[in-house]
């Protein structure tokens, strides 16, 4: 029973209120911070700067196209960049052929491109478009043909013709549309490696129908000749009948027509030099001193006569055994890379030694159809993506977007 007075008992109530509004208030005060706390650490909803083309870019610049060693920017490889919303699409077109490398590179800029933040669905095309380069001047390309490689080598047995025609079906394995043209007069080779018999149709009777074999267009004076049969000619019949192969044949969208020359430096170089529009020349050489010799001269005649040198190819480098597998450089050892380095050339691959080379080209299923997943059908197609990428550099050819202008007497 309360026997206070009652002020007192006002007094007393009043504090007890007082105490109740603290309580409500710190309350109140702790409940926001907790929710607060909830929030700071909690899931969090933030806004994210929009996707811009700038954005592709600088992802792409990060990314060094295999074959070329450059960027697909600065390649200018990356087209039609689209950028819809967080959505992106990008075309990446090769001047090369590439078909082994197609989905590798569009997985890789793929996943590139889904590194950017917030970025929704990536599209990614990648393909290929062979165009025709700027070659000697004064010399009108030939039809139906884009660009025509000169295999070349300054002495004989250093495994040109095999390295020839395993580039020229490296090529085509890479889906280009290739042409193979045998101008060695005296001693063609490329029938018999790539297991052609039979004479070529005239279907106008002014040209001749080229030739085909494991999906090339082929065509060389052995096709018209019986086989144990001579060229006893001098050299003008020799340069007026590989001018003849060259612009009769009826040669059908030919990405590259490789032509294997006879080694030297003589009539039939000088004539393809003067009259036959060739976008470069590769050297075919051995690593030791006498071929390397023989080959600096081929270098320095295509120097002078105004074809660019788009590479060396060093053959037999080395020799492995097939019964113990020993390695050893029997023909030397870094001769083709000198040479690269004293001319300023690169170096497009060095194949060994193997035994397997030579029996494939005798059979007329030359290594890059007989073997296609061995090794060195691997070394062939790198030196072809190399040959075809330098090419790919090259200054492009508009000769084709001039009309022609005809005067007539009227």
């Amino acid at each position: 029973m309360w026997t206070g007075d009652e002020s007192t008992a006002a007094c007393l109530g009043k504090k007890t209120f007082a105490s109740m509004g603290l309580w409500w208030f710190v309350g109140g005060y702790l409940a926001t911070i907790a929710a607060l706390t909830r929030f700071t650490n909690g899931p969090r909803i933030m806004a994210t700067t929009p996707i811009t083309e700038q954005d592709v870019q600088a992802a792409l610049k990060q990314l060094i196209d295999p074959n070329t060693k450059t960027d697909y920017v600065s390649g200018k490889s990356a087209k039609n960049i689209k950028v819809d919303g967080n959505n992106v699409a990008v075309d990446i077109l090769l001047g090369y052929p590439s078909k082994s490398q197609l989905e590798p590179i569009r997985k890789e800029v793929a996943a590139k491109l889904k590194t950017l933040p917030g970025v929704g669905s990536v599209t990614v095309n990648v393909s290929t478009k062979i165009v025709s380069h700027a070659v000697q001047r004064g010399v009108k390309l030939i039809p139906g043909v884009k660009n025509i490689i000169a295999i070349a080598s300054g002495k004989g047995g250093v495994g040109k013709s095999t390295t020839a025609v395993n580039l020229a079906l490296a090529l085509a394995a890479e889906g280009a549309k290739v042409g193979m043209l045998d101008a060695d007069i005296y001693g063609p080779s490329q029938p018999m490696m790539l297991g052609i018999a039979g004479r070529p149709e005239s279907k106008d009777g002014k040209s001749l129908e080229p030739m085909e074999a494991h999906g090339l267009q082929a065509m060389s004076i052995g096709f018209l000749i019986d086989t144990e049969t001579p060229m006893v000619w001098r050299g003008p019949m020799v340069t007026q009948a590989l001018e003849q192969l060259v612009n009769e044949t009826k040669w059908r969208d030919i990405d590259y027509l490789i032509v294997d020359l006879p080694p030297g430096t003589g009539d039939i170089q000088l004539t393809l030099a003067q009259r036959v529009p060739v976008t470069g020349a590769v050297i075919v050489t051995t690593p030791q001193d006498i071929a390397l010799i023989d080959a600096r001269k081929g270098l320095k005649m295509f120097e002078k006569v105004g074809i660019p040198i788009l590479g060396i190819v060093e053959n037999m480098t080395l020799h492995i055994c097939s019964k113990c597998g020993h390695e050893e450089h029997i023909f030397g050892e870094g001769g083709g890379s000198r040479m690269g380095t004293d001319y300023n050339v690169e170096l497009l691959g060095a194949l060994p030694l193997d035994i397997n080379i030579r029996q494939q080209a005798d059979s007329g299923k030359p290594t890059v159809v007989a073997d296609p997943d061995g090794r060195v059908a691997e070394i062939y197609r790198q030196i072809a993506r190399r040959v075809a990428v330098k090419i790919a550099e090259k200054q492009q050819d508009h000769s084709a977007a001039f009309p022609k202008i005809v005067v007539q007497n009227t």
